[in-house]
C-alpha cells in the first residue's frame, strides 16, 4: 500500500521558535517515515508583503538549513524551496482561471490583512490559490496546519473539486486539513496566557529563537512572567500559569513525565533556580541544531545541492501534473 502524501509550507520570513520545534517540527522529524513527506519552503508567498530582496534570500536558505539541522532527512523526505519548481506558480494561474473572485474575497486572512495595509498587492489576495496547488499538484492527502490555516486548506478542497467536477475527471486527490495534536503547546515567556507567536518572536523576552545564543536564552528565561508564589508544581490554577509553562518546556526537552520533572526541583530555591534550570536545558537542546545550521551555512554550495535534489524530485511530480492539467483545460503541449 502506497503511504500517504504529506505536505508541509513553511514560509522563511519570522523566526522560527522553540514552540515551533517542540511542538511540530521535532515530531515531522520523527515521524518522516511514516509517510511521503514534501517539505517546502514557500518564498513566493512571502512576496505578497514587500521585501528586501537580499534579507529573502538569507532567510529562505537559513530556513532550509534549520530543517535539515532538526532532523528532516534529504534522503526521506523531499526538501525544496517553492520557487525552484516553475510548476507552483504555473498551476496557480491555471488554478485562478477555475477559482470564482468570491471564494477568494471571503478569505478570513485576507479580510484581516487587507484592513491593515495601506496598499493591498493582488498577491495578498491571490496567495490561498497558489496555497493550493502548493497542495494538489502534490496529490496530497493531508496538510498539517494550524486552526488559521484551517480555511486555506479548505479553499484548496473546494478548487480541486470545482476542477474535477468542470472537467468530468477525478483528477486532482481532495486534500483533509490535520490539525496536529500539539506536543508541546509552548507559551509566551512574556505573556504565558498567548502561544508562543513567530509574529512575536522578534520581540525580545517573548520567545525562544532556535538561533538565540546562550546568553540571550538564558536572559529571557530570567525575565520570564511567573507569579508571587515558590512552589514549582504543575496546577490548574490561572495564576501559575507561567510556571506551568516552564515546568512544560523542560518536560517536553527531558521528556519526563509530571512526577520527575516535579522530583528534578523538589530542592529548588524558588522561581530563579526553576528559571535557570529550564534555560540550560533548551541550551543543550539547540545546541547541536544550532551547529548543523552553522555548518549548512557556511557551506551553500552543500545546501544549494540538497536544495537542488529537492526540487528535481519535487519537479518530476508537480510538472507532469501541470502538464496533464494543461491537456485537460484544451491547451496545446509544446511537441
Amino acid at each position: 500500500m502506497d503511504k500517504k502524501r504529506v505536505f508541509s509550507g513553511i514560509q522563511p520570513t519570522g523566526n522560527v521558535h522553540l514552540g515551533n520545534y517542540l511542538g511540530a517540527i521535532r515530531r515531522w522529524a520523527a515521524e518522516q517515515g511514516d509517510k511521503t513527506n514534501y517539505f517546502c519552503v514557500v518564498d513566493l508567498h512571502s512576496l505578497t508583503v514587500p521585501q528586501d530582496p537580499a534579507t529573502l534570500r538569507f532567510e529562505t536558505r537559513s530556513l532550509a538549513a534549520l530543517l535539515l539541522a532538526c532532523g528532516i532527512d534529504p534522503h526521506v523526505s523531499t526538501v525544496f524551496i517553492q520557487s525552484h519548481v516553475t510548476a507552483h506558480a504555473e498551476g496557480c494561474w491555471l488554478l485562478n482561471c477555475v477559482t470564482p473572485l468570491g471564494w477568494l474575497q471571503r478569505m478570513t486572512q485576507f479580510k484581516d490583512k487587507s484592513t491593515r495595509q495601506e496598499s493591498v498587492l493582488t498577491g495578498l489576495l491571490d496567495y490561498p490559490v497558489l496555497m493550493a496547488g502548493d497542495i494538489i499538484l502534490y496529490d496530497a492527502d493531508e496538510v498539517p496546519v494550524g486552526e488559521d490555516q484551517k480555511q486555506h486548506v479548505e479553499l484548496a478542497r473546494d478548487i480541486a473539486q470545482r476542477f474535477n467536477a468542470l472537467y468530468e475527471t477525478e483528477f486532482f486527490v481532495v486534500p483533509q486539513p490535520k490539525i496536529a495534536t500539539v506536543a508541546a503547546r509552548v507559551m509566551g515567556l512574556d505573556d504565558p496566557t498567548v502561544k508562543m507567536s513567530k509574529s512575536l518572536a522578534d520581540k525580545r523576552g517573548h520567545a525562544i529563537r532556535l538561533l538565540d545564543e546562550p546568553d540571550e536564552i538564558l536572559y529571557a528565561f530570567k525575565r520570564a512572567v511567573t507569579d508571587s508564589g515558590r512552589e514549582i508544581r504543575f496546577s490548574n490554577d490561572p495564576e501559575k500559569a507561567g510556571v506551568n509553562n516552564l515546568l512544560g518546556i523542560y518536560q517536553a526537552v527531558t521528556g519526563q513525565d509530571s512526577a520527575a520533572v516535579e522530583a528534578d526541583f523538589a530542592a529548588a530555591r524558588g522561581y530563579g533556580d526553576l528559571k535557570v534550570r529550564v534555560a540550560e536545558v533548551v541550551i543543550e537542546l539547540l545546541r547541536p541544531i544550532q551547529a548543523r545550521h552553522g555548518e549548512l551555512m557556511d557551506d551553500t554550495a552543500e545546501l544549494d545541492r540538497i536544495l537542488a535534489h529537492g526540487a528535481e524530485q519535487a519537479r518530476a511530480v508537480s510538472q507532469p501534473k501541470v502538464d496533464e492539467m494543461k491537456r485537460i483545460m484544451g491547451l496545446v503541449l509544446p511537441g
